[in-house]
């Protein structure tokens, strides 16, 4: 029993307590949160779930990393964007382009606005298929680095896999290789040890991304650092969609085989991705990498213009929903999407539906079967807006297929970690690289338009043809799509 006059305080300072919580959620909400849902959502949630709603917010809903001060400072310390000479064949290259795809230009002016990055000219940029083709790529570019490396993954488990990059890491830090690990703390808990701890005793400088002691549920459980970036002594690096985990290496024959494409990147566009994980591993450990040992000087060494498009819940809000948003209004004859998480807000789906009213090809591949039931419920209960509308979707075969690609009128691709879901547009920080380049758009449209044959069309009557019962299950998870 409790005494009464600690009684009769708690009965007068939990209310009071609550309300004022509750008042000051309502005020922030309404002030900062951009998303009208968001601020309904939550703002009810405070009121009606005393210190519990209050509480979830000041834990989950409010963004408390800003990084402009980190990001200037690293980008201030060195000379990032290599000096652009265009040559009489890139002007003429550039007027042929802009004739053919007169859009286009609109789209690169928006990208730079987005960035604040130019196009870079002189890229080569090869797709890997699964991590059958990526993982011994990326081992082989470890074991031939001579100066750094720089290696950033939302997953990189203790397994098979891990242990062989593992290994090649302990090889470069042998040679005297300076190397830099950069690790999300929640995906690190996919396998146990953590693969922090287990670099960290293999003495690699490895750190965790905006850690906690509980992952799942602490205050930054929703702002996840889905990065997968590898660059070898500041001239090859590797970017996609592949974490590092034996599930992508598929004759390994792993227990959950998952299809991806990641991407081999050589170029001056090697030193965007440089910087992104250079910023991201300056905030996390206050370190500064300099000299030309990460940043050398690039030359050209193919015909691909790209520009890298870094995406979070800091000052880089939304950029990446803005590119999609750009591209897709400036496409003029076929839109292709692959991606396993598919839950576009209303202004994207607007978009595409008004794309395929205006006579664009608009075929999007998603995956048969989801690793995660509730998003693909929630997906499901979304495709009549898009299949009404002439937008074609596609259920591609097991194995889950994580793939994430976008390519626009056979010259415009869009490749990285972003998936169109709010966990990927909205809270976790993303990296993508937009590229203009006829080859590649070509060889990416081969990849999807497999996939599309080996798929099974979705039809307006088999989404309508659903029970009653998987209708009110996919329809109540859509309700909980800006939370997925």
């Amino acid at each position: 029993m409790l005494p009464d006059w600690l009684h009769t305080v708690l009965l007068i300072f939990v209310p009071v307590l609550d309300f004022a919580a509750a008042t000051m959620v309502t005020v922030h909400a309404v002030l900062y949160k951009r998303d009208t849902r968001a601020v309904i959502g939550w703002v009810g949630l405070a009121w009606l779930a005393p210190i519990v709603g209050p509480l979830g917010y000041f834990m989950f809903g409010i963004n408390r990393i800003q990084r402009r001060a980190v990001a200037l400072r690293i980008r201030e310390s060195h000379r990032w964007e290599p000096m652009i000479t265009l040559s009489d064949d890139d002007r003429v290259r550039m007027e042929e382009i802009d004739c053919k795809y007169p859009s286009l230009v609109g789209l690169a002016r928006l990208g730079y606005e987005l960035t604040d990055r130019h196009l870079v000219p002189g890229n080569r940029i090869s797709a890997l298929l699964n991590g059958d083709r990526a993982f011994p790529a990326m081992l082989q570019a470890i074991d031939s680095a001579e100066k750094t490396i720089s290696l950033q993954s939302y997953i990189f488990d203790s397994d098979e896999v891990g242990e062989r990059f593992r290994q090649a890491l302990v090889r470069a830090n042998e040679r005297g290789v300076e190397i830099r690990v950069l690790i999300d703390d929640v995906g690190s808990t996919y396998s146990r040890p953590t693969m922090v701890r287990i670099l960290r005793r293999s003495g690699i400088r490895v750190a965790a991304f905006l850690p906690t002691f509980l992952p799942r549920v602490a205050a930054y459980a929703n702002l996840r650092n889905h990065r997968k970036i590898l660059v070898v002594d500041g001239r090859v690096a590797f970017t996609g969609g592949t974490n590092i985990r034996a599930g992508h290496w598929q004759s390994l024959k792993p227990a959950y085989p998952i299809e991806c494409i990641h991407f081999r990147v050589e170029g001056p566009v090697v030193m965007q991705l440089q910087e992104a994980f250079a910023i991201d591993w300056a905030f996390t450990t206050e370190e500064s990498l300099r000299g030309d040992g990460w940043f050398p000087t690039l030359t050209r060494v193919g015909k691909t213009w790209a520009r890298g498009i870094p995406d979070g819940p800091d000052e880089d809000f939304e950029k990446i929903t803005d590119a999609l948003t750009g591209a897709i209004c400036c496409a003029s004859r076929s839109i292709r999407i692959v991606t396993p998480y598919f839950l576009p807000h209303a202004a994207l789906t607007q978009a595409l539906n008004v794309a395929a009213m205006r006579g664009v090809k608009v075929d999007i591949v998603l995956p048969g079967v989801n690793n995660l039931p509730y998003v693909q419920w929630a997906a499901v209960a979304q495709y009549w807006q898009l299949l009404e509308k002439g937008c074609r979707i596609y259920h591609s075969p097991p194995p889950f297929d994580h793939s994430k690609i976008m390519v626009v009128d056979g010259i415009w691709s869009l490749i990285g970690s972003s998936n169109w879901d709010p966990r990927s547009l909205r809270l976790n920080f993303e990296y993508n690289i937009e590229c203009y380049d006829t080859e590649l758009a070509q060889q990416l449209i081969g990849i999807c338009d497999q996939k599309m044959a080996e798929a099974t069309p979705v039809t307006l009557a088999d989404v309508n043809g659903r029970s009653l019962p998987v209708q009110l299950r996919d329809g109540l998870c859509r309700l909980l799509t800006p939370y997925l």
